[in-house]
């Protein structure tokens, strides 16, 4: 019998707009890296997410995009499946059905609305993991911990502290 792959859990995280909240190290205690799906608000959020784990990020519409450390988007196959990181406003129409339809990845990643959001559709996951900086519209900061395992992934939102 084959031996199964090892776990890997990523820390998800978007629209910090330079605020990196104390709970975030709680929240991403153990990951193995952690993906920003944009508006990240400076440099000093990717140093500080650093410290935790190794960061990829996408620029989102408050970034420069010319930032050498911020990526339009992320393409990665991590334990067999291939996941999308995008802010999402680049796509237009900001719902999972529209996601699905514009990219091909098993596991699309996007942050912009700073809503919480995880869909499931014919074993693909659309995930925003709400807002982890300045809270705005009403709604609780939030970031998300993806892990995949034997080629499936799964997500559990965590709240953080207002």
């Amino acid at each position: 019998m084959a031996k199964a792959d090892a776990a890997r859990v990523i820390g998800l995280i978007s629209d910090t707009h330079g605020q990196l909240r104390a709970g975030v190290h709680d929240a991403f205690s153990g990951v193995d890296l952690i993906l920003h799906a944009g508006d990240v608000g400076g440099d000093d959020i990717l140093d500080e997410l650093s410290l935790i784990a190794p960061v990829e990020a996408v620029y989102g519409n408050t970034d420069d995009p010319g930032n050498p450390r911020l990526q339009a988007e992320i393409v990665r196959q991590i334990g067999g499946l291939m996941i999308h990181v995008g802010h999402g406003h680049e796509a237009g129409k900001l719902t999972a059905d529209a996601l699905l339809e514009r990219y091909t990845a098993d596991v699309l990643v996007y942050g912009h609305t700073h809503r919480q959001s995880v869909t499931r559709r014919e074993g693909r996951l659309v995930i925003n993991p709400g807002a982890a900086g300045p809270r705005r519209f009403h709604l609780m900061p939030s970031v998300a911990r993806l892990t995949i395992s034997d080629g499936k992934a799964d997500v559990e939102i965590v709240p953080l502290p207002a």
